[in-house]
């Protein structure tokens, strides 16, 4: 992989603050071509093995989802991220989301084989000890083993560690006794491996257990009829005395909360960039059926209506896809960083992930999101048969709306990412504090009046990037000093707060990957790159001014609101644009290629 360059090593949630260059942030254009192999590895399995059967996959008829995860541990594909020394190919960070990208295109077995190779196979690569390593992480990177993943309870869903699932100490002090339900596990059907979380006792915070299913005491209720994802087993799981050895306790007691929540994040992350593979082959299909489908006489994909759509699930696309390999690699330089300074590679990674766990919400918000869009308007394209099971809009809506939900709800990610940078700023790891008020002491001073040259490729839009990040900076500094600890409580602010964050993110993410690309290719090669660009700039500035203006008044009032709206306004100015023209001048290279091309 290309070096990125680093004037110093970026913290998680610094972007809202710094100032990015584009040679210091990874575009996806910069895989290596042993990863981009590895990629096509992958892909040329879907399209044998998934895409022809996903009739029988999703009746999940002869076994067929576990003798394909077999099938896919044979070609190494379930061994990406882990140590060659136990089996796994040992790639690094950003190249799992590259896998997990393309496995994004495979419906049921794209959820399969998340919940395998991350929450099944991390926490045993990251919290293991070398006897549990040994014993574990070779017949899971194989596909000899599967795994599955027991944290959620049925009243403990986002507020996990209130699970009522117990362990206590035999009476010779060899095995923990656990009792509890689980519930939404996936693989559970066919896993080997079970990791649970119990509590002991009465402690406070739940402990990590690896549970082999031939310890005994687990049984099942049948396959969960579900809306979409439908070939994927998921079970609720009971365990009846089951007995773990004590040896198999995962990590320390009560640490299995924290390895919950930083086994969480990578899922996050990996489910931002597992979205990419399904919207762009959705997308492709749209396209498609644009130019065959006919009415007054002419393909459909003539239609202005029609161009709207396609471009605007392009430069959806584009952006998401743009923000998770920035943030991948963000992660991976500071895994090698730490692991360079002399730490253990495992805390390494543990540590790498934990310090973007902001970035990490946002992929999993905005990739949700965007996969949401993408098979709706995919739908709408093809009409009628959109809501037909023969089309294959049916089945990516179907499986799409999952997203959501998985990997903590987008509200309870919204409010997390907040939560996070304001524990920061508090502690003085991340500093806003002084940004912030620097912002309302201008907000009374006489507005700048700096011109920008139009002239410069995406001056307005940095000039734009910058106005906004104060947008937030104000709107949030407002929100703690005015409602304090109570801003907890204050969801919908937390969440109005999120969505500034969110977009400027990704604006800046688009932009930056476009200016490198163009530095690379020239601007005439990049003219849709450029499009999609503006045309986000527009859509973000619009998304951030609307979810301030709800933030600032449902908590500021008087006089003070008037100077925040104008601030507000002031902040979020951006010269328009014909985004009709951009749209249709994105979606008529996707209808002359035939697919999604970017």
């Amino acid at each position: 992989m290309l070096a990125v360059e680093n004037k110093h090593v970026i913290k998680g949630g610094e972007f809202l603050v710094r100032e990015t260059e584009a040679h210091e942030i990874f575009i996806p254009e910069e895989f290596t071509e042993e990863q981009r192999m590895m990629a096509q590895a992958c892909q040329d399995f879907i399209d044998k093995e998934v895409h022809p059967h996903v009739e029988k996959m999703d009746k999940m008829e002869d076994d067929f989802m576990p003798k394909l995860v077999t099938k896919a541990g044979e070609l190494g594909l379930l061994g990406i991220s882990v140590p060659e020394e136990y089996g796994g190919l040992g790639m690094s960070f950003n190249a799992s989301l590259l896998i997990a990208d393309v496995v994004g295109s495979a419906g049921s077995f794209s959820t399969t084989y998340g919940a395998h190779t991350g929450i099944g196979t991390l926490p045993v690569m990251l919290y293991g000890n070398k006897e549990q390593k040994d014993k574990y992480l070779a017949k899971l990177a194989t596909g000899e083993w599967k795994a599955c993943y027991c944290l959620t309870e049925p009243d403990a869903g986002s507020d996990a560690n209130s699970g009522k699932t117990k362990a206590k100490l035999s009476e010779d002090g060899k095995y923990y006794i656990l009792n509890g339900q689980k519930m939404w596990i996936t693989n559970a059907g066919f896993a080997d491996l079970f990791i649970v979380f119990a509590k002991i006792d009465n402690d406070k915070n739940l402990t990590a257990f690896l549970v082999e299913k031939a310890f005994g005491g687990i049984t099942m209720n049948d396959e969960e009829k579900k809306l979409g994802i439908k070939g994927s087993s998921t079970r609720q799981v009971f365990f009846n005395d089951c007995k773990v050895p004590v040896e198999n306790m995962l990590s320390k007691r009560e640490n299995g909360f924290k390895i919950a929540v930083n086994v969480l994040n990578v899922g996050r992350i990996k489910l931002g960039a597992g979205v990419l593979g399904g919207v762009k082959l959705v997308t492709s299909q749209a396209v498609n059926y644009s130019k065959e489908r006919k009415q007054f006489n002419t393909a459909i994909a003539n239609f202005g209506a029609i161009k709207h759509k396609l471009g605007a699930m392009a430069t959806k696309i584009y952006a998401t896809e743009s923000l998770c390999y920035r943030a991948g690699q963000n992660v991976e330089d500071t895994i090698d960083m730490l692991v360079n300074n002399g730490t253990d590679d495992s805390e390494a990674k543990l540590k790498g992930v934990e310090q973007f766990a902001i970035e990490c919400a946002i992929a999993k918000v905005h990739g949700s999101e965007t996969l949401d869009f993408v098979v709706d308007e995919g739908v709408q394209v093809y009409g009628g048969m959109g809501f037909s099971e023969e089309a294959p809009m049916a089945r990516a809506y179907r499986d799409a709306r999952i997203s959501r939900i998985y990997e903590g709800t987008n509200e309870i990610n919204r409010m997390l990412l907040v939560g996070t940078i304001i524990k920061r700023a508090m502690k003085g790891e991340l500093d806003i504090i002084s940004p912030a008020m620097a912002v309302a002491k201008e907000l009374t001073s006489v507005p700048s009046f700096e011109s920008v040259d139009a002239s410069v490729l995406f001056a307005e839009e940095k000039a734009a990037l910058k106005n906004i990040k104060k947008a937030i900076l104000m709107v949030a500094g407002k929100a703690v000093q005015s409602l304090g600890e109570k801003l907890n409580e204050e969801q919908e602010v937390m969440m109005n707060v999120a969505d500034m964050i969110i977009e400027t993110y990704a604006l800046e993410s688009t932009l930056l990957r476009t200016e490198k690309l163009v530095g690379v290719r020239g601007e005439a090669a990049c003219a849709q790159q450029i499009n999609m660009t503006k045309l986000y700039a527009y859509e973000a500035m619009t998304k951030v001014e609307a979810a301030g203006k709800e933030a600032i008044l449902a908590f500021v009032s008087g006089d003070e609101l008037k100077v925040m709206l104008m601030g507000l306004k002031r902040y979020t100015k951006l010269a328009p644009v014909n985004t009709k023209e951009l749209r249709r001048a994105v979606a008529d290279a996707m209808i002359e290629e035939g697919k999604y091309c970017f």
